[in-house]
């Protein structure tokens, strides 16, 4: 049943987001769909109930405005570093460490994909519980310990520490 659900789902997203509808593009659709849900069915339904990761997905959607205003935000902070004459003296590049109490593998993920995606952090290492992100400057590092971990707990139901 969960492979019939992950199919279902697939499928429609695919239709949505290919705007194509004659025959052998909804053939090749129908193809590729059965394949991810075949490979991936376990990933949005992970036990024998149909509520499955639903909820997750739902509060990561609700996740996403946030992290596309940080996004924004780092965006015009890093270009005002980069311009400003005065500011490019300031810019320290160094490698920040931290422990995590994040546990689940795709709560980790999505954490070093957020700093990732984050203009002026990128993710170097994840080993365990331990992150070792690159920044521009200190500053950068306060949006990952201070507000980033703790959503990504919540998305993913772990305990905030």
């Amino acid at each position: 049943m969960t492979f019939l659900y992950t199919f279902i789902i697939m499928l429609a997203f695919w239709i949505l987001l290919s705007g194509k509808f004659d025959i052998f593009h909804l053939t090749l659709g129908v193809i590729s769909c059965l394949l991810v849900a075949h490979f991936s069915r376990d990933l949005i339904f992970t036990d024998k109930t149909k509520k499955g990761r639903l909820p997750e997905a739902f509060r990561f959607i609700a996740y996403i405005p946030w992290l596309l205003w940080q996004i924004v935000l780092s965006n015009l902070s890093v270009a005002y570093y980069a311009l400003h004459p005065r500011m490019m003296r300031e810019i320290d590049p160094q490698i920040y460490w931290f422990k995590t109490y994040l546990k689940k593998d795709i709560a980790l993920v999505t954490l070093g994909n957020s700093i990732t995606l984050t203009p002026g952090t990128i993710t170097v290492r994840i080993v365990d519980d331990e992150f070792y992100v690159h920044t521009l400057h200190p500053k950068f590092t306060s949006l990952i310990k201070d507000k980033m971990e703790g959503k990504i707990a919540r998305i993913f139901g772990e305990a905030e520490k």
